[in-house]
């Protein structure tokens, strides 16, 4: 997210995260204008930053200005990337691209250097595309860390995540499906996305 009003408005759904996306060529950079200490985000309500390919120090530059509670890694980063970062005591979410022929063993050498998963939809960019991976992949994956379920997901898809309760989903990622354009979330769709999780 990057517009105050549109952030103000979205706390009062009281989301488990709002994402700020520090990645340049992405249409939702946040930029440099987003002032986080006067929108009064409460502790209830952590606050995530999304890189790709980041400098470490500015990754760690970024936690300090926007007191962010978690940072996600969604480039090629590597385990030792990710090890740095944690060392300094922010919970790390690292994402993968998947498509029909992931291989989950390449999880592995990241499994003690972060503290949750994203899978996403592979694509030629990272992220961003709007669209599902099949789910039915997940049923390779062995749970042993909770994970971010990302990727073109939609209001028409609660049922569909319902039936995934047996896999260690902690979170719902949801984006450019819930947006009037880009870093503008439609409020109305995700409070009716909201109520139908919780049903």
């Amino acid at each position: 997210m990057k517009y105050p009003d549109n952030i103000r408005q979205l706390l009062k759904l009281k989301p488990d995260f709002i994402g700020f996306i520090f990645y340049k060529k992405s249409k939702r950079y946040v930029g440099h204008n987003l002032n986080i200490k006067k929108l009064n985000i409460p502790e209830s309500i952590k606050k995530v930053g999304v890189f790709v390919n980041a400098e470490v120090d500015e990754i760690k530059d970024k936690i300090k200005e926007y007191q962010l509670d978690l940072v996600q890694l969604h480039g090629d980063e590597s385990p030792e990337i990710c090890k740095e970062l944690k060392q300094t005591g922010i919970k790390i979410s690292k994402a993968f691209q998947v498509d029909e022929n992931f291989d989950f063993s390449v999880l592995k050498p990241f499994f003690s250097v972060c503290d949750y998963y994203l899978f996403d939809t592979k694509t030629k960019l990272y992220g961003g595309s709007g669209k599902k991976f099949n789910w039915k992949i997940l049923e390779k994956y062995n749970n042993q860390k909770p994970f971010f379920l990302s990727g073109g997901i939609d209001l028409e898809d609660v049922d569909e995540i319902d039936k995934l309760k047996n896999l260690n989903i902690f979170a719902i990622d949801i984006n450019s499906k819930f947006e009037i354009s880009p870093g503008v979330k439609d409020i109305e769709k995700i409070k009716k996305f909201k109520i139908g999780l919780e049903i």
